[in-house]
């Protein structure tokens, strides 16, 4: 039996189409045209021997077979890009100094600096965790060169909108048992300290649809946001990146909770024109984050456009 070889060509054509939502769209990105792409996605359907695609109104969804080889092909490019940079970069050297929210110090930050200093082992990194406020200060203030932040808004001189993310209500793991939408008890809810974008996104939303709520526990730390909440003292508010084990979102129609809106996720820079490393490291981090983003329920994201 010939063993199969998956065209990278082909599966970039297929990942970019993927986040951009529109294989046309990716045609133009990619350099291809719009025939050609499809051509592409049919040789891949081909290969995979199965249906990667499915009619979802005007447009196109994943199967489950096309979810499978989204999360490989993305695999496949990334060690792909991560072998170029490293032989035709791999003298980069430099400082890089980077501030990320807390729900990505355990989630993404470990990623992206595996991979970049896999490809970059010159360049040292200064990694800071922190809440947002502080995030966007240092980063306009020249003290952090890259800055991942939740948008409040705010746009600094040199700002990327990387990514949507939907806010979630977020409960322990086990039934939330201390509170009934019919009960006639208000609300308890574990927040962080103010100031806080998703803390007042909840106090809005319980407000607007009429709802008592009380705070029953104030966290300086996203750990001790979570620790509350899996005890059960209070339900709180986050996005779905990132939730530990001990923790679950919650179903706003079954728990009578109001829905909640997006958050846009921002990369600040320091500078117009970071320096090669921050330059390199802002990328990966784009990518990564896109990447998560792609792997939420499929009811949170956009029907694909076909080529």
């Amino acid at each position: 039996m010939s063993r199969l070889l998956f065209d990278l060509d082909v599966l970039r054509s297929f990942v970019t189409g993927v986040e951009l939502g529109s294989f046309a769209k990716a045609a133009d990105r990619v350099g291809r045209s719009t025939s050609a792409v499809s051509a592409q996605l049919k040789k891949l359907e081909e290969q995979a021997g199965t249906p990667i695609f499915r009619k979802a109104g005007r447009g196109l969804a994943l199967t489950e077979a096309g979810e499978t080889m989204l999360t490989y092909a993305r695999r496949l490019l990334d060690l792909n890009d991560e072998a170029a940079v490293a032989i035709r970069g791999g003298e980069l050297e430099g400082w890089v100094r980077l501030g990320l929210q807390e729900d990505f110090g355990e989630t993404l930050l470990p990623q992206v600096l595996g991979r970049f200093a896999r490809a970059h082992p010159k360049v040292r990194i200064e990694a800071r965790v922190v809440r947002n406020a502080e995030l966007v200060e240092r980063v306009t203030s020249g003290r952090l060169d890259l800055a991942l932040a939740w948008s409040n808004g705010y746009q600094s001189a040199h700002c990327e909108r990387i990514a949507e993310v939907p806010m979630c209500w977020v409960g322990p793991a086990e039934a939330f048992t201390g509170w009934r939408a019919d009960g006639g008890e208000p609300l308890p809810l574990s927040v962080l300290e103010a100031p806080c974008l998703l803390r007042d996104a909840a106090t809005r939303a319980l407000d607007h649809a009429g709802i008592a709520f009380r705070i029953a526990f104030v966290s300086p730390s996203l750990g001790g946001l979570w620790a509350a909440t899996a005890a059960g003292l209070g339900i709180t508010i986050r996005t779905p990146l990132g939730l530990p084990d001990k923790v679950r979102r919650l179903d706003s129609d079954r728990s009578g909770l109001p829905l909640l809106p997006k958050l846009d996720l921002v990369l600040h820079r320091a500078e117009a024109e970071p320096e090669p490393a921050a330059r390199r490291l802002a990328a990966i981090i784009v990518e990564s984050v896109k990447g998560a983003v792609q792997t939420l329920p499929r009811d949170e994201n956009a029907d694909l456009e076909p080529a």
